[in-house]
């Protein structure tokens, strides 16, 4: 089992930066490839970037590619989403999510067993 809550949303100018942080509880976590997925009003919810356990592996949807990257620190059980150069096309709820163990990344939302409450993220123009 693997609880997680994610941090550090907000209201932000485009052009500013974010950095979204996602603590994981669990014996797995170590052995979890974990992903952040997005939701905008009236729109489905849609992958954002996902990191192998190792973090050797990235993943990411082209719409934030040289713009957003996604971390892990294994000590502290946390994911990190940085965000740079943000436009208002990013506001959304952000969420993180984990797959089973030993199962390798994925941009597909129903590959995720586990999911936070989200952290809403707002870019004004």
């Amino acid at each position: 089992q693997v609880q997680l809550v994610e941090s550090g949303g907000g209201l932000v100018q485009a052009g500013d930066s974010l950095r979204l942080s996602c603590a994981a509880s669990g014996r797995t976590f170590s052995n979890s490839a974990m992903g952040w997925f997005r939701q905008a009003p009236g729109k489905e919810r849609e992958f954002v970037a996902a990191i192998s356990p190792t973090g050797g592996s990235t993943k990411y949807t082209d719409s934030v590619k040289g713009r957003f990257a996604i971390s892990r620190d294994s000590a502290e059980n946390t994911v990190y989403l940085q965000m740079n150069s943000l436009k208002p096309e990013d506001t959304a709820v952000y969420y993180c999510a984990a797959r089973p163990a030993y199962c390798s990344i994925s941009s597909s939302a129903n590959e995720y067993a586990y999911w936070g409450q989200g952290t809403q993220v707002t870019v004004s123009s």
